[in-house]
């Protein structure tokens, strides 16, 4: 079969007064060079759930990343690319990611839209890297399957910073939400979930975490272990697992026991940490991993052992004493370097000129509700929050919400493409009874909340740090790279 020449076999039915869609907008390789040739799509077993309704597909992209692909048999001839989130921490590209992916928002398909997702060539931090695959992934379903109608961009968790880097780096197309905008393929973007905080300042809250779980527990690493600075997260050399980690955890602050079981001082230190970080109980061993894991990742495989993390200024309070724990708290300042080529891979300028469309649970655990908060901030300030709707549920999830919600997102998105009259938070809650007729699983959206500022959440750092200016020569180097510019 040439799925060249696949063309849309027709629209699906439509509930009265909604259709549906995603968002995005992207331009060219971040290279500015050819990538690599990918292998010819392969046809894959689809998601049970999928599996009567879909052709699905898989391969390799440029750079070898795996990606998988589903089309729908009543295709409506438009195309969601999905960022996924992470970072993971494996050496090279995941198959199993992108398929599992596609399960979990196998929603989209049941919508009528293709759905195309990448895991990127390799584990660990890079954003422009994960922006490039994903967008070398829609070529790929261009070559394969033809030009879509329309085409969304959908980003989660992780992936919302990559899908947003995606949106500003690469152009998007004009048109009824994008009027005055570069051409480039992508027509909306969804954010769901997002870390839209930028690298620089969303792995605050975890840096302070960092230091405060050391300060009362003293076991990461131990006195009688070899030390480092806390911002490597965990020496380069270490063999401490995430097992490990959750031992030295529960061995602190009793986590994982019922209350009951708890020591006196596990019970305190417990209670201390949460109550200076602002941190949920329930991901305290998650944003700990994070803390340790991935920030060895950034430190020593991406710069070069260069610090971008501070938290000079920050006065820690709510715990039993504040003034010994800031006394005693390991203080450092980041290097301006590394602040810089951290930034530059992950931190966003507001400059959009498509919709975008955002959810976020208010209960979120993992990636705070104020990130939503500092992305309008980020677009206010470059003139363009015009092109954004955010919208927040009652739920207390973060990898998952609601299908009624995803499938109303995306059709609230693409009315807003095809029309241009940008809805309001309410007018999108409204519609969402329709879809929850058909998938049940409910609309919690409160379409009056409004979070906080980012800095009431996360503690600002002082002293403003001023990096200086990449140099010609330097920008060219970050374009031959993979990742946040040191480590291909």
């Amino acid at each position: 079969m040439d799925r060249s020449r696949i063309h849309p076999r027709g629209r699906r039915r439509r509930r009265a007064g909604l259709s549906v869609a995603l968002t995005a907008t992207v331009a060219a390789l971040l290279t500015g060079a050819p990538p690599a040739r990918a292998a010819t799509a392969q046809p894959a077993a689809c998601p049970e759930r999928l599996a009567a309704k879909a052709t699905c597909y898989s391969g390799l992209g440029a750079h070898g990343a795996a990606y998988t692909i589903a089309v729908p048999d009543d295709w409506n001839g438009s195309l969601v690319v999905h960022a996924h989130g992470g970072p993971d921490l494996g050496e090279g590209s995941d198959p199993a990611r992108s398929a599992d992916d596609l399960g979990r928002w196998s929603v989209m398909v049941d919508e009528g839209y293709a759905w195309a997702g990448s895991s990127y060539r390799r584990g660990g931090y890079g954003t422009r890297m994960a922006a490039e695959d994903t967008e070398n992934l829609r070529r790929l379903f261009v070559t394969e399957f033809g030009q879509p109608r329309r085409t969304y961009l959908h980003g989660q968790s992780w992936g919302g910073n990559v899908a947003a880097k995606i949106a500003e780096t690469y152009g998007a197309r004009g048109g009824a939400g994008g009027r005055g905008g570069r051409s480039g393929p992508y027509d909306g973007v969804l954010l769901t979930s997002g870390l839209l905080a930028g690298g620089s300042r969303g792995y605050d809250a975890r840096v302070d975490l960092r230091v405060v779980y050391q300060y009362y527990c003293q076991n990461h690493p131990r006195p009688t272990e070899p030390s480092y600075p806390l911002w490597q997260g965990l020496r380069a050399g270490s063999t401490l697992t995430h097992a490990g980690l959750r031992a030295r955890l529960q061995e602190c602050t009793g986590y994982a026991s019922p209350p009951a079981e708890r020591t006196v001082g596990q019970q305190r230190n417990l209670d201390d940490i949460l109550a200076v970080t602002r941190l949920p109980e329930r991901t305290l061993e998650s944003h700990l991993a994070y803390a340790t894991f991935t920030f060895r990742d950034i430190v020593h495989n991406r710069l070069g052992d260069r610090n971008p993390f501070s938290n000079l200024g920050v006065r820690y309070t709510g715990s039993h004493d504040d003034t010994a724990l800031n006394a005693g708290v390991e203080r450092f300042a980041a290097d301006p370097t590394a602040v810089r080529d951290l930034s530059y891979d992950s931190d966003l300028t507001g400059g959009v000129t498509v919709p975008v469309l955002t959810m976020h649970a208010v209960d979120d655990p993992t990636a705070l509700v104020e990130f939503e908060s500092a992305y309008r901030a980020t677009l206010r300030g470059a003139g363009r929050d015009r092109h954004l709707v955010q919208t927040f549920t009652t739920e207390a999830e973060h990898s998952a919400l609601s299908d009624a919600e995803y499938a109303n997102s995306l059709a609230a998105l693409d009315a807003w493409v095809r029309t241009g009259r940008k809805p309001t938070a309410r007018a999108v809650a409204a519609s969402c009874p329709a879809f929850d007729r058909e998938y049940g699983t409910g609309c919690f959206y409160d379409p009056g909340y409004r979070p906080a500022p980012f800095a009431a959440r996360v503690r600002p750092r002082t002293g403003g740090l001023h990096w200086p200016a990449m140099t010609a020569a330097e920008e060219r180097v970050w374009s031959r790279v993979d990742g946040v510019g040191i480590a291909p």
